[in-house]
């Protein structure tokens, strides 16, 4: 399916690894200008190497904290005017809400809140202006089903969520969708990181961990980054003007809920 895509610019957040990784490369398959950003110079160097390799598409690498104000601002400046606007982050530590300090909370709220709140803001009405806009916040599957020690990112994320809620209706008819796609348990970095934890934690092989995870998930299987991308280039695509303030679910069936 052509998803009527090329020529369009898109900012990817958070996107020299993992799932934000995934939706750049796929857009950028779709003939999307892509602006891709990150911590890490040496992944972003090999994500837009990456991308040359498969897309024959202008990338613009951003190397910034989007946590911080200047960061924001360095990546509005290399895409003023974005057509597509892919949300992403890291998510906060897991921990126990008891030790949390107001710095800790701060630091939460601004990563899966506040920053994409703030580029929602800077985009969506020159979006709307010219006609064609696509938001995709990438948050996550503890916002619909909340676990243990990470109340800080289904309370951010929950946030994101119910502010998407109202905004996505008031753009709707200038061909300006909102929506947001939760992740389950997917192949990338960070889960490779989590299992390692976890296995520490509780004395158990990475192995066993994993054995014990995939129990959970009826596909019997992590999720792939380019599954998620796939999803996320539609939700992005010409087609997709109809679906707007949606939270949609990846997560091989892990949600046990009809609703």
């Amino acid at each position: 399916m052509d998803l009527g895509l090329g020529g369009k610019k898109a900012i990817v957040c958070a996107s020299s690894k993992g799932l934000g990784r995934g939706c750049a490369i796929a857009l950028a398959r779709e003939g999307v200008d892509v602006v891709i950003n990150g911590r890490d110079a040496a992944a972003l160097d090999q994500t837009a190497n990456d991308i040359a390799k498969v897309a024959n598409v202008s990338v613009t690498q951003v190397l910034a904290d989007l946590n911080q104000p200047g960061g924001r601002a360095a990546l509005l400046e290399a895409c003023p005017e974005p057509d597509i606007l892919i949300n992403n982050n890291g998510g906060p530590p897991p921990g126990d809400f008891r030790n949390w300090t107001q710095a800790d909370w701060d630091a939460g709220l601004t990563a899966n809140l506040f920053t994409p709140v703030e580029l929602i803001k800077a985009t969506v009405d020159g979006m709307a202006a010219r006609g064609f806009g696509r938001i995709v916040n990438i948050t996550s599957i503890a916002v619909k089903m909340p676990f243990p020690g990470l109340a800080m990112s289904s309370a951010a994320r929950s946030g994101l969520t119910s502010f998407v809620a109202t905004i996505a209706r008031e753009v709707a008819s200038k061909n300006v969708t909102i929506n947001n796609l939760q992740p389950g348990l997917f192949a990338t970095d960070r889960l490779i990181g989590g299992l390692e934890g976890a296995s520490k934690a509780q004395s158990k092989s990475v192995d066993e961990v994993r054995t014990g995870m995939l129990a959970n998930i009826p596909a019997n299987r992590f999720g792939e980054p380019d599954e998620f991308a796939h999803a996320c280039a539609y939700m992005c695509s010409a087609h997709s003007g109809y679906l707007t303030g949606q939270n949609v679910l990846l997560d091989g069936g892990y949600f046990p809920g009809a609703f």
